[in-house]
């Protein structure tokens, strides 16, 4: 269960545990705040005669709960907006333990300066009861977003659902139409790899959304510990962003918070790394609840690696409501929720990642062979599995357009199927922490039984991008399974399109060219792990017979006076179960070995 934090002194045991148990109050998404916990709130409040604050994610997740003292609470910001034009889609609910519901300008203030969806203080009476409520949002205008008019009401008023349609009104993204140039970030690129490398990040910052209009490379063997790319080139780049009004600097390598800062200190502007860009994309493109979660660990695993020395943002004492004194600093509350968040988002991970063991059990037990689609990202991958599945996966000609596992049965030419899984492309500095998350995802590919190794061949890249393919299977594990290689996009083929893996086979997802052949490829290997049997099935146990069709192929069926002779193509294994299944019925013999 997640923890209290604040002035919990002199506060029972008892009483923490009951307080802690509104973590797993039930909200619903429609609602502002449930008269019921408005009243539990209340009641704690008046019984420890302190001021309670409680976090309200807008999917109704009580993200934080604090304690402060009479007249104050540290306040921390929990912001989840998705840019820094949105709202935080986090609400505030505190107490006032005086009885008074009013709303400070300190309240006020804070609803600003952390983004709050909106904010909310709650009377407490002498018995417990709420004896007030007052309500305040931030709305937008031509500024930006500014506090609107307070709003006292009821505290039961406050569950209906005008309250959340009036939060989703004002935090309306703007459309394509509404964005205006100066809306796109400027991004400047550093690197001290190569250009090549730097070419592959300003197509990572294009997927991101943001505009490259400079870069600078410093070919060095090693980062510089405090600046990445030298104090000298650091200048220079300084310089050059000032002049071509860049508002954010891009690093192709993983930064420490010492560079970041000392980066940020030099330019003036927002400084993120190639794993925080890569983080950003991924946030952009999950689509499901898992890979949402995978998502969220890795930015919560990254960002506490990154906590310190992240110059004044750090060191700087909380926003309070009402607050008189300092409150407790921003770095240590964001220390204590980072590791909350991640030891919860772990579980739900776990136990997703058990479900996903159940249903890959069940397919191997259904003898339901699986081929993996494995490659650098932007291959091709999904219009493949479209082409040979007939699946309407969204496409897109942008480095990881796809990033959920997905998959398709996929039926052969001589009636056999099997199941095609895509999942998220690989490319060259993957960070570390996303592959950890995305750990269950990518073992899809380790349990595969065959791997279909997809290049792209309009890319002049890509005999380096398939070394970067092999170094992430070879890390995985994926070794030692059946491989096809794949030259995907033979319709616009450029160059030595061979990339010197001999036997590859030439296909174009768009145009259909080499499917077949892939099919017969992927069939010849299946076939590979099957042997042929002759087995004799009495006609008063015809359910066997039905049971080798299901589990493999009939080749061959002599009807005779007591039974049916057949000879049958099948795993070893399936016919090791089917005589487990049925005892002394028949005695199997290779057909191939009489």
């Amino acid at each position: 269960m997640p923890e209290l934090r604040g002035n919990l002194t002199g506060i029972k045991d008892s009483v923490q545990k009951e307080l802690a148990l509104l973590f797993d109050f039930p909200v619903g998404s429609d609602e502002f705040l449930p008269f019921e916990l408005a009243q539990a709130l209340c009641r704690f409040s008046a019984q420890i005669r302190r001021e309670i604050s409680l976090y309200l994610s807008r999917s109704g997740e009580v993200l934080d709960i604090a304690v402060g003292h009479r007249d104050n609470v540290p306040l921390m910001d929990l912001s989840q907006r998705r840019n820094e034009n949105r709202l935080g889609r986090v609400r505030c609910i505190h107490t006032h333990p005086d009885g008074q519901s009013h709303l400070s300008d300190v309240d006020i203030s804070a609803l600003k300066s952390l983004r709050l969806d909106a904010i909310c203080a709650l009377g407490a009476s002498e018995d417990g009861s709420v004896a007030g409520a007052s309500v305040c949002y931030l709305i937008p205008d031509e500024t930006g977003f500014i506090p609107g008019p307070v709003m006292v009401t009821g505290a039961r008023a406050l569950s209906h659902p005008k309250w959340m349609e009036a939060i989703n009104l004002n935090d309306q993204a703007p459309s394509p139409e509404q964005l205006t140039q100066t809306d796109i970030e400027r991004a400047y690129l550093i690197g001290i790899d190569s250009q090549s490398s730097l070419d592959e990040l300003a197509s990572l910052a294009d997927s991101a959304g943001a505009q490259v209009v400079g870069r600078a490379l410093q070919a060095k063997s090693g980062m510089d510990p405090r600046s990445y790319i030298g104090s000298g080139k650091a200048l220079e780049v300084a310089l050059d962003v000032q002049a071509l009004e860049a508002d954010l600097v891009i690093a192709d390598d993983e930064l420490t918070s010492v560079q970041l800062a000392h980066l940020e200190e030099l330019t003036g502007i927002r400084v993120i790394d190639r794993t925080m860009l890569i983080l950003d994309i991924f946030a952009q493109r999950a689509t499901t609840s898992e890979g949402k979660l995978q998502v969220s660990l890795a930015q919560l695993k990254y960002r506490s690696s990154h906590l310190i020395g992240m110059r004044s943002a750090l060191s700087r004492l909380a926003g309070g409501i009402g607050t008189r004194g300092p409150g407790e600093s921003k770095l240590e509350m964001d220390r204590r929720y980072i590791r909350r968040r991640i030891k919860i988002l772990s579980q739900e991970l776990e136990e997703l990642e058990r479900q996903r063991a159940v249903r890959r059990k069940n397919r191997q037990q259904s003898d339901i062979p699986v081929v993996a689609l494995v490659g650098y990202t932007n291959t091709g991958k999904s219009s493949l599995l479209n082409r040979l599945s007939g699946a309407q996966v969204n496409v897109e000609n942008q480095l990881f357009a796809t990033l959920d596992a997905i998959s398709r049965k996929v039926e052969l030419p001589d009636g056999d199927s099997f199941l095609l899984v895509d999942s998220v492309g690989f490319i060259s500095k993957l960070p570390t922490d996303l592959v950890e998350a995305f750990k269950s995802t990518l073992e899809e590919a380790a349990l595969a039984d065959v791997l279909v190794i997809v290049s792209d061949a309009a890319n002049p890249k890509a005999r380096e991008h398939r070394q970067v393919v092999e170094s992430v299977l070879h890390d995985l594990c994926a070794t030692n399974q059946p491989r096809i290689e794949v030259i995907n996009k033979a319709d616009i083929a450029v160059g030595d399109s061979d990339i010197g893996i001999p036997g590859a086979l030439m296909v174009s997802a768009h145009t259909g060219e080499g499917i077949e052949q892939l099919l017969y490829a992927v069939a010849r290997i299946l076939r590979d792990n099957e042997r042929e049997y002759r087995v004799f099935v009495p006609f008063s146990r015809y359910d066997a017979l039905n049971e080798l069709r299901k589990q493999g192929r009939i080749l061959n069926e002599e009807h005779k006076d007591t039974g049916t002779s057949v000879v049958v193509r099948l795993k070893p294994v399936a016919m090791m179960k089917l005589s487990a299944q049925y005892p002394g019925l028949f005695t199997p013999e290779k057909a191939d070995d009489r």
